[in-house]
């Protein structure tokens, strides 16, 4: 009989068994490995992420032009305004008062030059009779001249008495002497036309500097009247609001702010080295705390910050002193977000997001270069108060105090608006 082979040892039954096993491990690994390098590659590489990214938003104060004392506060804290809704509304009085002494003063002027333009008629009159006086004043000279002259050689035969001869050079003083005092009340009268005309000359009353001057004074008064009320510049949410009814305030007081949540944006903080492949115009890929991963915002680079979050601290480092210890930094990048998907998941100022940016486009300006696309500027034209009504009351007070036409009246100053919400201002 064929001999058997002999049994194999437990251990080596086990060994065999576990050769495999590791074998496979190793290549999973390997795998793993090869693929998490190839994903690294193609993927993380080109990608730069952080989660230190905040939402942020122009903060709009809303400030008074005038002072006033606060009669209403048309809305409160979290509500929704629309741009040129009227927030707060102030005592008119002052500026109503104001502008009907600006009228009064702009009728009163207009009566001034036109006294202006009436003694100019009135010294040109005068002129021409002083002119009349000394032309009668020189015949009456010579006239007088003429009897001396005449008298002086019969003074010798004694045909002319010494008495008729002293009344004849009487009569030739006297007549010299009024012709000085015609001439000098002449050149007097020229003066003072010239002096007048200087104030009217090449223009009309309506023109007159005096009173455009008063003209202005009424706009203005008429303005800081419409300024009583304070219009929402933008379209947003109210916060920080702070003013009270019955608050006396002055110009530049912050009352609240307004919020335009649609034109939100991300700051996005980036340590130093993060930036070498970032450029303008890059995609990014965010996500809000608020909604969770599942709500993504698609956005781009649209700038970043001229210095790093230290260097704009109010207490700044000082990085001069013994104890120096470095610290990796942050630059701030402003990243723009879609506004549909804005409208479609409202964002609030200071929300946490993360940020990751997409580097394969690197056709754009580097971030750190001063090559930044202008975007358009914000404005407001809510403060733009028509001036039409205005220039109607002066011309309207022009022509009542020129004579023009008595149907021409200036139109009645606005009334006090009422307490409460209604956003128009009744008039009397």
């Amino acid at each position: 009989m064929p001999q058997q082979p002999a049994s194999q040892s437990p251990s080596a039954n086990g060994a065999s068994r576990r050769k495999p096993a590791l074998l496979a491990a190793s290549a999973i690994v390997l795998v793993g490995a090869i693929a998490y390098g190839a994903y690294w590659a193609l993927v993380l590489r080109q990608q730069e992420s952080t989660d230190n990214a905040y939402v942020q938003a122009p903060v709009v104060q809303i400030t008074p032009q005038v002072a006033g004392t606060v009669l209403a506060v048309l809305v409160d804290d979290t509500d929704i305004v629309k741009a040129g809704q009227p927030l707060v509304r102030l005592d008119p009085a002052d500026a109503r008062l104001a502008l009907e002494r600006a009228e009064s003063q702009l009728a009163q002027t207009v009566r001034e030059v036109r006294t202006l333009y009436a003694n100019t008629a009135a010294l040109e009159a005068t002129i021409r009779l002083r002119e009349a006086e000394v032309t009668r004043m020189e015949s009456e000279v010579v006239r007088a001249n003429d009897d001396v002259v005449r008298r002086q050689p019969l003074m010798a035969s004694g045909a002319v008495a010494g008495e008729e001869m002293h009344h004849a050079e009487a009569t030739l003083a006297a007549a010299q002497s009024a012709l000085a005092g015609s001439r000098s009340a002449l050149a007097a009268a020229r003066e003072q036309a010239a002096s007048n005309r200087a104030l009217t000359e090449g223009t009309t009353v309506e023109h007159h500097p005096n009173v455009e001057r008063a003209a202005a004074a009424v706009r203005e008064a008429y303005l800081n009247l419409q300024r009583n009320e304070l219009p929402a510049p933008v379209a947003g949410q109210v916060a920080r609001r702070t003013v009270q009814v019955g608050q006396r305030i002055t110009p530049g007081t912050p009352l609240m702010s307004v919020i335009p949540l649609d034109q939100v944006w991300v700051e996005a903080n980036f340590k130093e080295g993060q930036l070498r492949k970032m450029r303008i115009g890059q995609p990014v890929k965010l996500s809000a705390d608020l909604y969770g991963s599942h709500v993504e915002y698609d956005g781009r680079v649209a700038g970043v910050g001229a210095g790093t979050g230290a260097a704009f601290a109010i207490l700044p480092a000082q990085n001069a002193t013994g104890n120096w210890i470095k610290v990796v930094q942050r630059v701030p990048v402003r990243v723009e977000l879609d506004p549909q998907q804005l409208a479609a998941h409202p964002l609030r100022v200071g929300l946490s997001m993360e940020a990751t940016v997409d580097l394969h486009d690197s056709g754009g300006a580097p971030v750190l270069s001063a090559q930044v696309p202008q975007r358009a500027s914000s404005q407001t034209a809510v403060f733009d108060v028509p001036s039409a009504e205005a220039d109607r009351r002066v011309q309207a007070i022009i022509a009542a105090n020129l004579g023009r036409s008595a149907a021409l009246r200036a139109p009645p100053l606005l009334a006090a608006p009422a307490i409460g919400a209604a956003a128009s201002v009744t008039s009397h």
